[in-house]
């Protein structure tokens, strides 16, 4: 994926989660005199718990709702949004490198783990080394992701915004009824520390 992507890149890719994630074929002249996220997309081939689009990668927190689901899903994404860019951009060949990686999440430990993951990935863009060394600045760091538009983060604080119906909340354990409950979540993960190593 191109670091080099624009705001409009960001914003058509995080609009192509929606998109690609349904039985209808994502043809986006059908967009025009409507919203990307009211188009009728048909039956879900997955559920996207959470998602986050980084300058060079992205995460999905995706289950599996119908027979080979996940990988219909990856692949409309990916072919749809290389087209866009292979057009928008003037250029050929492949936008992806190989094949996405997936991890199966086997216990309700990880999973909870990998709501976190996801939502603190852009912490990375504000303190490069915070997975290693904690967050030295919490406060920006929350104040960071409040305005990092590209992330279901923003869902799960209560806000409502037309990125919502990505999401299939309801398919997933019922860890944030409240948006409180996101909140204090992810600021125990702020203030995490790490523990130094020892030789």
């Amino acid at each position: 994926m191109d670091a080099a992507m624009s705001e409009e890149d960001r914003q058509r890719f995080t609009a192509l989660i929606y998109l690609s994630n349904g039985t209808e074929p994502v043809v986006y002249s059908r967009v025009r005199g409507g919203t990307l996220y009211t188009v009728d997309t048909g039956k879900k081939i997955t559920a996207i718990g959470a998602h986050v689009l980084m300058p060079n990668h992205f995460h999905l927190l995706v289950k599996e709702t119908s027979k080979n689901g996940i990988t219909e899903f990856m692949r409309r994404l990916t072919t749809a949004y290389s087209m866009y860019f292979n057009k928008r951009h003037e250029r050929v060949g492949p936008l992806f490198q190989g094949t996405f990686k997936a991890e199966h999440l086997d216990t309700d430990e990880y999973l909870k783990y990998m709501f976190a993951y996801i939502h603190l990935n852009p912490v990375t863009l504000v303190e490069a080394k915070w997975k290693e060394e904690g967050i030295k600045n919490p406060k920006r760091a929350k104040e960071y992701l409040s305005e990092y538009k590209h992330s279901s983060f923003l869902d799960y604080s209560g806000n409502s915004r037309k990125e919502n119906v990505t999401l299939s909340k309801n398919e997933f354990p019922e860890y944030f009824s409240e948006a409180n409950d996101f909140e204090k979540f992810i600021q125990d993960w702020l203030l995490y520390k790490v523990e130094p190593r020892t030789k």
